[in-house]
């Protein structure tokens, strides 16, 4: 058994390094450390810095340009708002005038209307005395012809004429006004 012992020794053992290679080895990864630490680390530093303030700065900026995109929106919902309600209010005056306006118009068409029946009864009542008048000269010149004829004298005397006519038609207007029947 202390044969294979020996023999066990004197085999080196595959997983335990020898010390020459574990030197060199931990000097290699102290160099390649150091360099990493010295040359790669700041720049990989500054790239993650740099990568970080860019995704933090857009993630701001984001948010600022929401925080001005609701702004914008509620003063586009604010100005809206003000439009409509304008519109409502210009559509309420326009109707108001506008029933002031057929009210104005009405009352000018009844004024209007009113105006020309008062004329026309005017230009009636003026034709009617004419009519009358001209009537009352023609009855009694026929009148006073007629009573020349029948007493046969001449009836020439205007003033005697004027009055018999006017008695004559005067007796005509009372029977006329109180419903009794001529003789």
């Amino acid at each position: 058994m202390a044969a294979k012992f020996l023999a066990a020794a004197a085999a080196p053992n595959p997983l335990i390094p020898h010390w020459p290679e574990l030197i060199i080895g931990a000097v290699a990864f102290l160099i390649v450390f150091a360099l990493l630490a010295k040359v790669l680390m700041p720049r990989i530093s500054k790239t993650l810095a740099e990568r970080t303030d860019q995704i933090e700065g857009g993630l701001k900026r984001a948010e600022d340009a929401q925080t001005e995109a609701n702004k914008v929106l509620e003063q586009y919902r604010a100005q809206l708002a003000d439009a409509r309600h304008e519109a409502a209010r210009l559509r309420e005056q326009a109707k108001e005038e506008a029933a002031q306006i057929v009210a104005q118009g009405r009352a000018d068409g009844v004024a209007e209307r009113q105006r020309i029946i008062d004329s026309a009864n005017a230009q009636i009542e003026a034709d009617r005395q004419q009519a009358l008048t001209t009537l009352r000269a023609e009855v009694g010149s026929l009148a006073v012809e007629l009573a020349s004829r029948i007493v046969g004298e001449s009836l020439a005397d205007e003033a005697r004429q004027s009055r018999m006519v006017d008695r004559f038609l005067t007796e005509l207007d009372e029977e006329a006004a109180s419903g009794v029947p001529a003789r």
